[in-house]
């Protein structure tokens, strides 16, 4: 069968690894000599049970997640997380949070249906375009957390050091940056990600959480499904979970192993980013609208100053087999998201493409 393939630089649903998605095309019909799809099987068969197993412990080998943490799989994506947050570790009825862009800013918004939030820190004065000191925050005592958005899709910002929270619990959404880097595990409290960006389909999140936060003790109005709990005593089993996104994120946990774990990814994507953001610091038309320190390997957006010149790159490239480089709808412009799958040979064709572009303007 042939078939065309463009270098998707979508922030999300996003590329996976030709390698996964040629092997999930081969067991589609026929899982293992199940004669069924995974698509089509129960939840509770013991080829199903082996994928879960088998996707949990490659997930905890590539990030060395310490044996007091679980891994969850949670349908519903990043905005159930939004409220799943407050509900399960707002105790205290105060939760702080730094304030980076989109994302954060929607996290901001459902966790104030459930108490009183700080934003401790805000780049909202630049545009969202940097990511404030958090060296030093004002985290009142009886802070129950401490929430960033550690990678901001939309605005392309990235923490590189961590804030410090004065040893409140720390929350991290990284569902954009997940698994693009080495992570130590043990400087958070909760880790979740929508796996859509940077691992496999949409409709689920995976949640990592240190096992003394996982209680009975939520509002009475938490729906059952939003308890932490609910997922964590049946192992991600409470109801029947999102399978064939489980199967699909546990193929790329073992291929990111394969290729050598965090540290051989985050090299390559060092790389990438380094041939795009070396070409925005050189072009005259093009730029980027990130501070240098704080840009993100994941999601670059950029600019060319006028909002038709956007739209004309856009159908240019797509044009010539580059798709999804429009800028979210919220702030216009351009992005490119270069996501772990995508190859170095798709940001090398894109900046040649731009570069020419430019030369004929």
């Amino acid at each position: 069968m042939k078939y065309d393939r463009v270098f998707n630089f979508s922030a999300g649903p996003a590329m996976m690894p030709e390698p996964v998605l040629e092997e999930i095309a081969a067991e589609v019909l026929n899982y293992r000599g199940t004669g069924m799809s995974v698509m089509e099987m129960s939840h509770r068969s013991k080829a199903f049970i082996q994928i879960y197993d088998d996707a949990v412990a490659d997930l905890r080998k590539l990030m060395n997640i310490p044996d007091n943490y679980k891994v969850l799989f949670v349908q519903g994506g990043g905005t159930t997380q939004f409220a799943m947050v407050p509900l399960n570790l707002m105790k205290g009825g105060v939760a702080c949070y730094v304030e980076t862009g989109a994302w954060s800013k929607k996290a901001i918004a459902e966790a104030k249906k459930y108490g009183e939030v700080k934003i401790v820190a805000s780049s909202k004065d630049k545009n969202f375009s940097y990511v404030p000191d958090c060296s030093d925050l004002d985290i009142p005592e009886n802070a129950d957390y401490v929430y960033i958005c550690e990678n901001e899709t939309i605005n392309g910002t990235t923490f590189n050091k961590l804030p410090n929270t004065k040893g409140a619990v720390l929350v991290s959404d990284q569902s954009s940056m997940f698994l693009s880097r080495p992570c130590n595990v043990e400087d958070y409290g909760v880790i979740w990600a929508g796996v859509q960006k940077n691992v496999g389909p949409a409709g689920m999140a995976v949640v990592i959480i240190r096992e003394d936060l996982i209680t009975e003790d939520v509002p009475d109005f938490c729906p059952t499904y939003l308890s932490y709990k609910t997922h964590a005593d049946k192992d991600s089993m409470y109801n029947t979970p999102n399978c064939w996104a489980i199967y699909c994120c546990g193929k790329v946990f073992k291929y990111l192993n394969d290729l050598g774990g965090l540290e051989a990814v985050e090299k390559m994507n060092q790389e990438k980013a380094q041939i795009f953001y070396d070409f925005l610091d050189s072009s005259e038309l093009f730029k980027g609208t990130v501070a240098k320190e704080d840009r993100s390997l994941m999601n670059i957006p950029f600019v060319t100053g006028s909002d038709e010149e956007d739209a004309a790159v856009v159908a240019a490239t797509k044009a010539a087999g580059m798709d999804n480089l429009k800028g979210h709808r919220s702030v216009g412009g351009l992005r490119a998201s270069i996501y772990n799958a995508m190859p170095k040979e798709g940001v090398e064709a894109l900046v040649e493409f731009l570069k020419e572009y430019e030369a004929n303007k």
